[in-house]
């Protein structure tokens, strides 16, 4: 798999990536996540899922991505797939190739990686589950060669990011969405990236 070279995104591109919280010490150091009430979700967000004629040779369970089009297939077979629209990398953060369906994880944690920790050193070490993790209801987790790229097809609190770009190279979908895909798709599913 190949990565675009990566800029140093804005503050406010961050914030974004990281979902919307602010970090908060607590007594003895602990650290903890909130959010202003009015960002809190009240819905898993609409569904963008649509069937559609698609004509391609890769198994059914396959899910294709068009980056471009911010559009994510699950092929079915007999000519038809499952389209989900997406949010997807901006600008230095976009990438191509294929991966596999490694890990699958029902309202996960979320733990920023080293370098995006680099990048906004203000991240806390991990999010709980819940509404101002980044990661939304559901993680699909992309493998290659079996290793964790690091890239995630997941939920987002914050739906109006779908058919953006905006991710720092994961692959978004309204928490609708996102738990109608997990339950389809089975571990070491081919993800295609284009």
């Amino acid at each position: 798999m190949t990565k675009s070279d990566q800029r140093r995104p804005s503050r406010r591109g961050l914030l974004a990536a990281a979902g919307l919280f602010a970090v908060a010490t607590l007594a003895g150091g602990a650290r903890a996540s909130a959010a202003a009430p009015e960002a809190v979700p009240r819905t898993l967000g609409p569904s963008y899922r649509s069937e559609i004629a698609l004509d391609t040779d890769h198994a059914p369970g396959t899910i294709l991505i068009s980056s471009t089009e911010k559009t994510l297939d699950l092929v079915l077979g007999g000519g038809r797939a499952l389209r989900y629209r997406i949010g997807v990398g901006r600008e230095g953060f976009g990438w191509t190739g294929t991966a596999r369906v490694g890990a699958k994880a029902e309202w996960p944690f979320w733990r920023p990686p080293a370098e995006m920790k680099v990048r906004q050193p203000e991240l806390p070490d991990e999010v709980p589950p819940g509404p101002f993790n980044p990661l939304g209801a559901r993680a699909i987790y992309l493998h290659d060669g079996g290793r964790d790229t690091l890239y995630r097809i997941h939920g987002t609190n914050d739906p109006e990011t779908i058919g953006t770009e905006s991710s720092s190279g994961c692959f978004r979908m309204t928490n609708t969405d996102v738990i109608d895909l997990y339950q389809r798709v089975s571990l070491g599913a081919l993800i295609v990236v284009r």
